[in-house]
């Protein structure tokens, strides 16, 4: 038993506490769509409440220090835009017309889109192990749209989901840039906030459906009141995920704490057949395994660089392991 308390208190049953409660995001939104709310609803209301939270706490560690927030507004603002709104709202659209699992992981392709991308702007071939993962994780995508399936894919939810793996390689990269003048519970809190104002802006003006429902909810076997799946959005899929993924990135550092946030995908799958009765194809699922495997190969062979940069510089192993302390949140 101490055991088993032990390790849920250490940093990496933290994460993997994390890794959980994010997977349920889908499934909370699920519920909330299918009686009638809009996806910009659920998102506007998800991220009011977790920013209103999270506000004083934010605020008392900032100590009075409000010129961080001045010298930092420009990522705070693409943090809130394009990893908090767009981000969650892109995944919720995908999660609108596919089953969570297969939303989730077009969304974990953008490890693949960033070595692409890195592979493109700098014309320098990837090495042997992320080319690797990358053609992997491109298989397991194939396998994933079950293109030749009886069940057809959404394509317009296939588009979402590849919107919102975009925003999240845009995530990594602001959230990956060292900053020892924001922390991370002010980045976490200013982006919420961020991401709330611009979905209630554009909802307002009409630009976004907002729609809301006081029907009841489903969740397993139970009729719920739309309340229970709200507040476990807010609660549990936002706020406790944030923290404790704040709290297991600084335990672990950023590249362990990331690769144990690949089991959100596991989670958010098992969750989703507890409380929606989805399970994908098991096509879906083994295309499902690649994409994890083939991401795991780029973070193995990116691991090794830092080693090797880390024998060179020894400072590079300090600066690598805390590059990234707010994890980013895939959707959801």
């Amino acid at each position: 038993m101490a055991d088993a308390k032990g390790f849920l208190a250490s940093g990496l049953g933290i994460a993997i506490i994390s890794s959980a409660v994010f997977g349920t995001s889908g499934s909370f939104a699920k519920s909330m769509l299918e009686t009638g709310w809009s996806p910009g609803a659920a998102v506007a209301v998800r991220l009011s409440g977790a920013a209103l939270i999270l506000l004083i706490p934010a605020v008392v560690v900032l100590r009075g220090r409000w010129h961080q927030l001045k010298d930092n507004w420009l990522t705070i603002l693409l943090f809130g835009l394009i990893g908090v709104a767009g981000c969650q709202l892109f995944y919720f659209n995908a999660v609108a017309r596919l089953s969570v699992g297969v939303a989730l992981l077009l969304e974990y392709l953008a490890p693949v889109m960033i070595v692409l991308w890195l592979w493109i702007s700098s014309r320098r071939r990837p090495r042997a192990l992320t080319a690797a993962g990358a053609l992997l994780s491109l298989a397991g995508l194939v396998l994933v749209l079950d293109l030749t399936g009886s069940v057809k894919v959404d394509f317009i939810g296939v588009l979402w989901g590849m919107a919102a793996a975009v925003c999240l390689v845009i995530y990594f990269f602001i959230t990956a840039k060292e900053n020892d003048t924001l922390p991370p519970l002010v980045l976490a809190s200013g982006g919420l906030v961020v991401g709330a104002v611009v979905m209630w802006l554009v909802g307002a003006v009409g630009l976004l459906p907002m729609t809301f429902s006081t029907a009841n909810t489903s969740l397993g076997p139970w009729g719920t009141p739309w309340w229970v799946s709200v507040g476990g959005l807010v609660i549990l899929a936002t706020v406790l995920a944030y923290v404790s993924g704040i709290m297991a990135a600084r335990s672990l550092g950023s590249k362990l704490a990331s690769f144990v946030s690949l089991t959100e995908v596991l989670f958010a799958v098992l969750w989703a057949w507890l409380l929606l009765g989805e399970l994908p194809g098991s096509i879906q699922l083994l295309g499902g395994l690649l994409i994890v495997g083939g991401v795991v190969l780029v973070r193995v062979d990116e691991l090794r660089g830092d080693k090797r940069a880390a024998r060179v510089d020894p400072v590079a192993e300090r600066v690598l392991d805390h590059a990234n302390d707010v994890e980013p949140v895939p959707g959801p």
